[in-house]
């Protein structure tokens, strides 16, 4: 947590100019903007369904190929 305090007969523009200075010297904005997007990792079934989905959609073209339907 940054604490910046306003020094006697400082102005607010120069408190707020001190202030976003050192939250990105700190680089709290950095890694929040790394997180915001962050995917989550699927869980293991789910990966597993989707490889067998993608499977099943491969055999089902390859065969509509073969038979001449695409």
């Amino acid at each position: 947590m940054l604490n910046v305090t306003k020094k006697e007969g400082e102005s607010a523009a120069s408190l707020l100019y001190r202030f976003t200075k050192r939250i990105q010297q700190s680089g709290v904005l950095r890694e929040a903007k790394k997180r915001r997007f962050k995917n989550r990792t699927p869980n293991r079934l789910k990966v597993k369904l989707s490889a067998l989905h993608r499977e099943a959609k491969k055999k089902e073209i390859a065969r509509n190929k073969k038979l001449g339907l695409l």
